[in-house]
Order: structure tokens, then C-alpha cells, then sequence
């Protein structure tokens, strides 16, 4: 096993997350996440192993993903907790919500069926067979780049039909995509605890639905969404009652909106600024408040109009305004990002390990190592993260491969200090240090 000598702000993250884990295991988790960040070429595991030096023991490395995958939530948590003391969070905390598949192949895959496939391109399929990944992420803005996702916690969901395959093994039974959702909702209301700030949760059109939202909003979370352009809207109920009236007021107005009417009205449209994508923007919106049976009650609708046509979102706090409505469902957009990074630079999915719950760990593995990176680059200067030769002076945010990269090059220091010693003439091995450090990393 290659021991290496991790930087003094990056070992205590993955040290703090394995409490969750048994003793006689724990210490595993730390040579595991090492082989994962300096792995090359496809992402097995064997990758993982072999760029650890840990392949003598691989059998034990492949139990231990299982035991990783049972226990990810109490890691997720713990992940959490370290995230929030370390990158500011302001006043809200918002957090993104949405599904992902990733490709496997193989017919004794536990778990896998066939999904719909959200990127087929041009000559891809409409589905595809792997895994599907509801996934929940914190959403935080970064000083100087923008909107960043952190990923936390990921639930396999297993279609209705493939279930029982499953349960021949383990104590598996069939939740939808929604329950799922609100299951990780639940979860993050529990592990955050009495915060005092609000929580909202932003999520994809297809989880606006009644049994996402019914739970989620008795939960105190605000929701953020997309609306169906034929979304059977209401008008608001009277406030007072009539004279002899009875009973309680009406939750729901008696008059149906038509959303495409008020899209194609040209009065009511006003000039907003909101923050979205990374600057300042004028959006054409119009604003009103509704009642509409999924969510219960009001909520508030934001039309905004765009160049290929209009688009309409609503929240489940009506006092909460145009522009944050705007500002949040463009803030959600950081997991799709997330899951790109995830899948590429990480190579999730890539593990190729059949038990259920070694998919689980090796996708927390992922996940885990993605957030921790994007923390310990979270107050380094452009400068320390990406290694640009002296012809590009272009201005754009670090990506996540160069934070990857960054660390990679940390760790390789480190690894040289340790072995030239305190003594050495550092200066004079500087110039020759750099350029293996360029090679390798």
C-alpha cells in the first residue's frame, strides 16, 4: 500500500467521514479516496486499487465499497455538518434536487434496468440501461465563481418490475422517484436540525408534483419549480365571508388561469433584474399569485419570457419575490453541472461492481470526493488551482478538473518535501520539483 503524506487541510475532511463506519474498517476509506483521485483511464476500481497500490488486498476493497454503501447516509451527514462549517453559507441555505442515470453493462448488475436517457444526442438511444441516481446538492455561491454545486447524497431508484429481483437478497421494497425525493428532504431536515435560516429546494419540472411537494412543504421547505404550460391553476379564495356563511374559508379560487392566456397578454409584462449565471440580467417577467392543488394553497407564478418562447415557475412561498423565484431555479442548474463533472472527471458509473450496495459506495465515493475537493479549493486563488501556460490570459472560473488537478500537484509536493527532507536546498530543487510535478499531474 503507497501511504501518502496528505495535506494538513484535506486529510481531517476525509478523517471526520469515516466515524460512521465500522472500527476494523474505518481506516480503509482513506487509501480508497487517494487511488480515486490519482486513478487514470477508465475509473474501475482495479483503477482506483492499482493507483493506491492496494491490489493484494482487493477483494477486502471490494467488501469495504459495500460497507460504505450502507452507511451513506450517516457519511452524507457528516459531509454536511463539515461543509457548512467551512464554506459560508448566508442567511438561506438552498439546496438542488434531480436525477441522474449512469451506463453499466451486464445482465447480474443488481439494481439496473432501463432509463430514459436525458443526454441520447444525435445518434444515441432514448434509453439506456444502467442505474438512476436521485441526487440532492447544496447550492452555494461562490465569492468569485459563481454558483457552485456541492453533491451529498445520492438513493438508487429501482423500477417496480426489477424490484423483485432485488428482494430475493436484501429487504427491498419499491419507492417512486417522489418518495425517494421526499425522502432525501426528510433526511436533510433531520441532519441540518434547528439552523434558524430558511431551507428552500430547488427542483427539475418533473418533481412537481403532489406527493414530492405535500411532504416537502410539511416539512417547512420551500419549493422551487417549473410549471406546465396547461397547469390547472386557480384564482384566490375570498377572504371574507359571506353573510351566513359557514364552515372554513375556501382554500382554492373558483376561477381557472389559463397560463397561456396570460403569457400571450401583452399587459402586466415589467423589466426585473436578478442574478443568473454569473452576472447581472434583465429579464421580461410577469408575476402573479395563484392557488393550485398540488401544492396546497398559494403559491407565486413568474412567467418569463425568452427567445425560444416562455417559460413559467412558481414557489410555494408567495411572499417570496419575481426575482428569487428567477435567481433559485437558475441556481439549480449547478447540479446538472455536478452530474457532468461527476461522471467525467470522476468516472462514476465506470466502477464496474455488481453487488447493489458496492454501487452505492462507489458512487458515494464519487459524490464525497467531488464535495471535498470543491471545499478544500473553496479559499485558494486562481493562481494556486490552475497551471495555464503564458499565452492564455482569457478569464473563466477554475473548472473542477483543474481543483482535481490542484491537488493532485498538493499532495505530489508533499510527497517530495517528505522525501528531500528539512534540510535540503529546496530552492535549488524548486525549478526541477515543478516541472515533474507538471508532468505527473
Amino acid at each position: 500500500m503507497v501511504v501518502w503524506n496528505l495535506p494538513a487541510d484535506f486529510l481531517p475532511w476525509i478523517a471526520a467521514l469515516t466515524w460512521p463506519l465500522h472500527g476494523r474498517l474505518a481506516w480503509r476509506l482513506a487509501p480508497l479516496a487517494q487511488g480515486a483521485l490519482f486513478a487514470r483511464g477508465r475509473r474501475t476500481v482495479a483503477s482506483w486499487l492499482r493507483a493506491a497500490g492496494l491490489g493484494a488486498d482487493f477483494p477486502a476493497y471490494y467488501y469495504f465499497l459495500a460497507a460504505v454503501g450502507r452507511c451513506t447516509r450517516a457519511i452524507a451527514g457528516s459531509l454536511l455538518r463539515l461543509a457548512l462549517e467551512h464554506v459560508g453559507s448566508g442567511d438561506r441555505l438552498l439546496f438542488a434536487l434531480d436525477d441522474t442515470p449512469t451506463k453499466r453493462y451486464g445482465p447480474k448488475v443488481q439494481g439496473a434496468g432501463v432509463h430514459r436517457n436525458p443526454t441520447p444526442g444525435p445518434a444515441g438511444s432514448k434509453f439506456l440501461y444502467g442505474h438512476l441516481w436521485v441526487t440532492l446538492a447544496w447550492v452555494v455561491r461562490h465569492p468569485r465563481w459563481g454558483t457552485l454545486g456541492l453533491p451529498l447524497l445520492a438513493w438508487l431508484y429501482v423500477r417496480a418490475k426489477d424490484v423483485p429481483k432485488l428482494a430475493k437478497h436484501y429487504p427491498w421494497t419499491f419507492q417512486s422517484k417522489l418518495q425517494l425525493a421526499a425522502e432525501l428532504v426528510r433526511w436533510l431536515t433531520i441532519w441540518l436540525g434547528r439552523t434558524g435560516r430558511p431551507l428552500w429546494l430547488a427542483a427539475d419540472g418533473a418533481y412537481a408534483k403532489r406527493p414530492f411537494l405535500k411532504p416537502v412543504m410539511a416539512l417547512g421547505v420551500v419549493a422551487f419549480s417549473r410549471l406546465r404550460k396547461d397547469a390547472r391553476l386557480l384564482s384566490l379564495p375570498p377572504l371574507t365571508r359571506r353573510r351566513g356563511q359557514r364552515g372554513p374559508l375556501p382554500r382554492y379560487g373558483k376561477q381557472r388561469i389559463d397560463l397561456a392566456k396570460r403569457a400571450g397578454q401583452q399587459r402586466g409584462w415589467q423589466q426585473l433584474a436578478c442574478w443568473q449565471y454569473g452576472e447581472r440580467v434583465v429579464k421580461t417577467v410577469k408575476t402573479f399569485l395563484a392557488t393550485w392543488h398540488p401544492a396546497g394553497g398559494v403559491i407565486r407564478v413568474v412567467i418569463v419570457r425568452e427567445e425560444d418562447g416562455w417559460r413559467a415557475y412558481f414557489c410555494t412561498d408567495a411572499t417570496v419575490a419575481a426575482a428569487g423565484v428567477l435567481e433559485m431555479m437558475a441556481g439549480r442548474t449547478a447540479i446538472e453541472q455536478t452530474f457532468k463533472d461527476v461522471k467525467e472527471v470522476w468516472g462514476a458509473g465506470q466502477q464496474q461492481v455488481r453487488n447493489v450496495y458496492a454501487n452505492i459506495g462507489a458512487v458515494a465515493v464519487n459524490l464525497i470526493l467531488y464535495s471535498v475537493v470543491e471545499a478544500w479549493a473553496w479559499l485558494r486563488s486562481e493562481e494556486e488551482l490552475v497551471a495555464r501556460p503564458v499565452w492564455d490570459e482569457e478569464e473563466r472560473r477554475p473548472s473542477h478538473a483543474d481543483k482535481r488537478r490542484a491537488l493532485q500537484r498538493e499532495i505530489l509536493r508533499e510527497e517530495i518535501r517528505a522525501a528531500v527532507g528539512e534540510n535540503a536546498q529546496w530552492q535549488e530543487f524548486e525549478h526541477f520539483a515543478t516541472r515533474l510535478l507538471n508532468l505527473a499531474a
